[in-house]
C-alpha cells in the first residue's frame, strides 16, 4: 500500500506568486493533501489543473483551504476537474487569501493517480 504525496514548488515573480503542488493519490483512498510552507496574501488570478500519469478520475474534486477552514475555491474546482484536459479557473471564480498557509486537497481522484496544480496570487 503506498501513500499519498503533494510536492511543493513556491516562487515569487515580480508581483505575483505561483504555487505548483504536483501529487500522487493514495492507493487506497485515492485522496492527496499538503499544506504550503509560505503565508500568502493576495487575491487568487487563475487556477489550473494538469492531470497528470496515470491520470485521475473524471470529475476529481480540488480545494484550497485557508488556516480558518475556507475553501478559496469556493467550490469551482468541486467534481468537476478532468481526467485527460488541462483546465484553467479564471480570477471571478476564486477568492484571496490573508497571510494564511494553504491546505490543497484532492480527493475522488482514484488510486494511485497523479497530477499537478498551479495557484497563481497577486
Amino acid at each position: 500500500m503506498a501513500g499519498s504525496s503533494m510536492t511543493f514548488t513556491e516562487t515569487k515573480h515580480t508581483t505575483v506568486k505561483k504555487i505548483k503542488a504536483a501529487w500522487v493519490s493514495d492507493d487506497t483512498l485515492g485522496t492527496a493533501s499538503g499544506t504550503t510552507t509560505g503565508k500568502y496574501s493576495g487575491r487568487f488570478i487563475g487556477l489550473i489543473t494538469d492531470p497528470g500519469a496515470p491520470a485521475p478520475s473524471d470529475n476529481y474534486t480540488v480545494t484550497v483551504i485557508d488556516a480558518d477552514s475556507v475553501d478559496l475555491l469556493l467550490g469551482a474546482a468541486t467534481a468537476n476537474r478532468d481526467t485527460v484536459n488541462t483546465e484553467f479557473l479564471a480570477e471571478a471564480s476564486l477568492a484571496g487569501v490573508a497571510n494564511s498557509t494553504l491546505t490543497f486537497s484532492v480527493s475522488s481522484a482514484g488510486n494511485a493517480k497523479a497530477g499537478t496544480i498551479y495557484l497563481l496570487i497577486r
